[in-house]
């Protein structure tokens, strides 16, 4: 494999990029207060014929990895080289202080500068990576494409490749401090599993989901929205024009909202929240909200 000829003699273990195994895993793994030091020993995937020479030189590296507490995760950088097609071959370990053999899926590893500023994202099979053995540490070339670098250079001293955590603990429900103190436990348990229900977001795809919609008896429209971020950063709302259509497609409200203080959604994040529309702005007559939808308008 033309992967040994990118781990040299000069190559040195840079940064340190560790996770409990939990942020990714789940609780998949018991804690039993353990707290010892846990040395990695090297691994090599089942299908590699390393030459005795990279041995030694990935030897080298694996001995100065500093040990992991139990239950941990971690990429250890070492160095970028730029190949042909201006993509980035990063060089790795991947490590692994699990009592037990894991496999993985896809997960999305970022390139951080040393101002921690995010300058390359991909999302990796770690399948290809074979199945790791408890307390190991496996080399790893990962190949980042031009297409998913953000900026024009390699990175300075004090770069490191990291877990995107964000994408890790998967979407999630998010409950404003006042829905989470008058909310009962089962009415947070129905949100979530709604949430879990709900189509998948694209990586930058902000979704308004209707959740439940009330005709008040002052002739006020109260709905309740799920405002879906699928952004790995914050959304901020100051301003949000809304319109609701029924299921016969008949405008009965629209409005526009000011977000007093602002309306923050978490990264890969869902969060419910209630708009009243004033009974002027509502045209009820005839309306079927058997079905119904809420749309941002211009």
């Amino acid at each position: 494999m033309g992967l040994f000829s990118f781990f040299k003699k000069s190559d040195k273990v840079v940064q340190e990029n560790t996770i409990d195994s939990k942020d990714l895993l789940g609780n998949t793994t018991k804690n039993t207060g353990d707290n010892r030091d846990v040395e990695t020993k090297l691994s090599f995937h089942p299908e590699w014929d390393v030459p005795q020479e990279q041995k030694y030189i990935f030897n080298f590296l694996a001995n100065e990895l500093e040990p992991l507490k139990p239950n941990q995760l971690s990429l250890s950088s070492i160095s970028i080289e730029e190949g042909r097609g201006g993509k980035w071959l990063v060089r790795a370990f991947f490590r692994s202080s699990l009592p037990q053999a894991i496999e993985l899926g896809e997960i999305e590893l970022f390139i951080m500068d040393k101002n921690d500023e995010l300058v390359a994202s991909k999302k990796f099979d770690f399948k290809a990576l074979g199945t790791i053995p408890a307390e190991s540490a496996r080399p790893w070339v990962f190949e980042f494409e031009e297409s998913t670098i953000k900026v024009d250079e390699v990175p300075e001293d004090g770069w490191k490749i990291a877990f995107n955590l964000v994408s890790l603990r998967g979407h999630q429900l998010e409950l404003d401090p006042s829905w989470e103190k008058q909310l009962p436990a089962e009415q947070k348990e129905e949100l979530e599993k709604i949430v879990k229900t709900l189509p998948k977001l694209g990586e930058t795809e902000v979704n308004f989901t209707g959740l439940q919609a009330k005709l008040a008896d002052n002739g006020n429209l109260n709905v309740s929205i799920f405002i879906r971020n699928g952004h790995n950063k914050a959304i901020n709302l100051e301003q949000l024009p809304l319109e609701i259509v029924d299921a016969t497609g008949k405008q009965i409200a629209k409005g526009s909202f000011k977000m007093d203080p602002i309306l923050t959604v978490q990264p890969n994040s869902t969060k419910p929240w209630t708009f009243i529309f004033p009974a002027e702005l509502v045209d009820a007559k005839d309306a079927d909200l058997s079905r119904w939808t809420a749309r941002v308008t211009q």
